[in-house]
């Protein structure tokens, strides 16, 4: 797959360490994202895809509250593991300029990949994405754990710009998990619950920023940094985003108390490694690819 060959800046480093997250602009080839159009289509009507909307229902005809602005006329879906059934997926995750800039921007001579994932909020689509911090999800620790999020359409805060709590990767804390559409957590979790960081920003005690985007940039952020997303306020334009979730040579096995396994995770020991299969090798400094 063709990329753009350029390099992470100093800039960007550094507002990756201190921001927990980072806007590449133009980091892959606009043409490169435009191929997976065909693919998130394909995905869309994979077994793997969740309805989110629907669940949001769901969990709201049970008493739950959803976030949520109005009545749905779309649909917020979501899936993970692309990459297992779909080559473009694993091209895109595996052999992409992706692997090689995030190796880069997290400083690692090596890089795995831990999953992928389709979020796709269709025009009209109300559901609000909750605060949430991806390690909660992961068993995995360590600090060279970063997510990438690469949008297929140019996305606004009126299509659903995922927004960022600038500095909370720093706050060390790891988050209970929560079911994306409600600020409920997974039954059996661990960790501390997510704070109110829409009345703390407006106390002044934390900064919310977020990035309009265009095919070809990639926003970065760290596996410890908090953030959440808007409906899409739109009539017309889709907000279609691949997600995929790398982890470097710090990382290690560590399973958390009801967060979902997958199954090869299911008799995973604590402080190993990844390795195998189910997490390939995607960048290795040594062999420059």
């Amino acid at each position: 797959m063709n990329g753009s060959t350029r390099s992470i800046t100093a800039e960007e480093r550094a507002a990756f360490d201190d921001d927990g997250v980072v806007c590449l602009r133009g980091a892959l080839d606009a043409a490169a994202l435009q191929a997976m159009a065909r693919p998130v289509e394909h995905a869309l009507t994979s077994r793997a895809m969740a309805d989110l909307s629907a669940m949001g229902r769901a969990l709201e005809a049970s008493g739950e509250t959803v976030l949520r602005d109005g009545r749905s006329v779309g649909t917020f879906a979501s899936g993970v593991d692309h990459w297992r059934e779909i080559a473009e997926f694993a091209d895109f995750a595996c052999r992409s300029e992706l692997p090689r800039l995030i190796a880069e921007l997290l400083e690692s001579d090596q890089l795995w990949l831990y999953e992928d994932s389709v979020l796709v909020k269709e025009p009209g689509t109300v559901e609000r994405t909750a605060w949430h911090q991806d390690l909660g999800y992961f068993h995995v620790d360590g600090n060279q754990l970063a997510t990438t999020w690469c949008p297929l359409d140019p996305v606004t805060p009126e299509t659903g710009a995922v927004r960022y709590v600038r500095g909370s990767h720093r706050w060390d804390a790891t988050y209970r998990p929560n079911l994306f559409v409600s600020t409920m957590a997974i039954p059996d979790t661990e960790g501390t619950t997510v704070p109110d960081i829409d009345a703390l920003a407006a106390a002044g005690e934390c900064e919310v920023i977020t990035f309009s985007t265009e095919p070809g940039d990639v926003v970065v952020h760290h596996a410890r940094t908090l953030h959440a997303a808007g409906p899409n306020t739109s009539a017309t334009v889709r907000r279609r985003a691949i997600s995929v979730r790398y982890c470097g040579d710090d990382a290690r096995t560590h399973r958390r108390k009801g967060a979902p396994f997958k199954p090869h995770q299911q008799d995973w020991t604590d402080g190993l490694p990844l390795t195998g299969p189910d997490h390939p090798l995607v960048w290795s400094q040594e062999a420059g690819a």
